[in-house]
């Protein structure tokens, strides 16, 4: 590829962590086209799986004209088609629709970090056939009865603002709250959606995972998970808003890892920065403080949560390490 400018770090690194990201997806979605047994789930999941092929070897590709080490990623190594099935009812497509829905943040971020045309060129494509795969799942889910929409509200009629700060009010002992209003709501229905899903793939991890310490630490991520559920929830029904867990997808009995532990480790620890940033936007938008302090803390606890997830992974040599910039103070000081 012949391009004016060299490739800049920015770029280098948003496609170091997407390669990381898009192997480990290809290698999840193996295992899950593999066991299911349902045609349609196959074939969202095998364009998915073709579509996210053809940008890794783009991403191969632009490594290897700019002279870089291609990263390793996650390999045939990582999965075992043979392993039975660890979930059922359609929990493959659940799964996938929260992959496709970090994917989409990610992309936003990554594209305002491209300044070569081959590289937006790749975003731009990812992105399209992310919100086509988002679209079909959705869809796919909600004709099986497996995911549940958002609680109704009353249409509003007319126009109106907020005229004293009484509105933010969430913690005074001696005041009456205020009804959640529906970004409020909507942003608590997703955080129970998601971190349903997030505790049942967790659990799933945690029964199947070979390694003594990475059992422990799921088995604490999905605790962590519970806690999540229980905050949003109780605050849904201080309001007197039942939320509908979705049906349908379960954990099996297996205790057979389909995933190399090192793979199960990076995925969690995407998640838990896909939580970090999902919440604290959630909470940004969120006008009753108590919402927004409950969100806080947990996303506190998210975070070391997934510290600790990165000390367990260094510690094995699961972390392959992303291109540096040069050492200057080492070069400077070589032979001293």
């Amino acid at each position: 590829m012949d391009y004016e400018n060299p490739i800049s770090v920015s770029e280098l690194g948003t496609l170091w962590i997407t390669y990381q990201e898009k192997t480990m997806i290809l290698r999840i979605l193996e295992y899950f086209i593999e066991k299911s047994d349902d045609q349609e789930a196959k074939n969202i999941m095998g364009m998915m799986w073709q579509e996210l092929d053809y940008y890794v070897e783009i991403m191969k590709k632009i490594f290897k004209s700019e002279g870089a080490v291609i990263p390793k990623g996650f390999t045939k190594e990582d999965v075992n088609l043979d392993a039975p099935n660890l979930f059922d009812n359609g929990f493959d497509i659940m799964f996938l629709r929260i992959l496709k829905e970090v994917s989409m943040g990610m992309y936003t971020i990554n594209m305002n970090m491209a300044y070569r045309v081959d590289v937006m060129t790749l975003y731009e494509g990812l992105t399209t056939i992310t919100h086509k795969c988002y679209k079909l799942a959705t869809l796919y889910l909600l004709k099986k009865g497996i995911l549940t929409l958002p609680p109704n509200v009353t249409i509003p009629k007319k126009t109106e603002f907020i005229e004293s700060k009484k509105y933010m009010r969430g913690y005074k002992l001696f005041s009456e709250k205020r009804a959640l209003n529906s970004i409020e709501v909507g942003f608590l229905h997703h955080g129970i959606e998601v971190n349903n899903i997030g505790m049942q793939l967790i659990t799933g991890f945690a029964q199947s995972a070979k390694n003594k310490e990475v059992r422990q630490y799921f088995e604490k991520g999905k605790e962590l998970a519970k806690k999540h559920i229980k905050t949003f929830r109780d605050l849904l029904l201080e309001n007197d808003i039942q939320f509908s867990s979705t049906s349908g997808s379960t954990v099996t009995t297996s205790t057979i890892a389909p995933f190399s532990d090192k793979l199960m480790m990076f995925c969690i620890d995407f998640l838990n920065g896909f939580s970090i940033v999902g919440e604290s936007f959630g909470a940004f938008f969120t006008l009753r403080n108590d919402i927004a302090l409950k969100t806080a803390l947990l996303t506190k606890d998210v975070y070391f949560y997934g510290q600790e997830g990165l000390e367990i992974m260094f510690k094995h040599g699961w972390y392959e390490e992303p291109p540096q910039t040069e050492d200057r103070n080492r070069l400077i000081n070589r032979n001293e």
